[in-house]
């Protein structure tokens, strides 16, 4: 599966973005899509993931404001941000997970200026 993650850009504090990620085929059967994050001289972590039944898991610090959803008609996933904060400053990366493993996408970079 191949990926295409867009969306990026620059907002101010308290403004909101929404990434997607477009596979280059069916995601309905996938394991899981997940977001990542990776600030500059960090390790990239993970954010928040949405599990083939729907269920969803969101890292501590962004519970509450950020929103992972899918369209399995448009082979699409979202991460929808809301109440940025200068910390979500990162580039973001989207990944599926299925029988065969884990597939990338590109990053999208996200910037948040206070």
């Amino acid at each position: 599966v191949q990926l295409q993650a867009s969306g990026g850009g620059l907002v101010q504090a308290g403004g909101s973005l929404r990434l997607a990620c477009t596979a280059s085929g069916s995601i309905s059967n996938i394991a899981a899509m997940q977001w990542h994050r990776q600030a500059p001289g960090k390790q990239r972590g993970l954010v928040a993931q949405i599990f083939r039944d729907g269920r969803t898991y969101y890292v501590d610090s962004v519970k509450g404001r950020f929103t992972i959803s899918r369209d399995n008609a448009k082979n699409t996933g979202y991460l929808q941000m809301n109440s940025l904060k200068p910390e979500d400053t990162s580039v973001y990366y989207c990944s599926v997970i299925t029988v065969q493993g884990r597939s990338w996408g590109q990053g999208t970079l996200v910037t948040v200026s206070s």
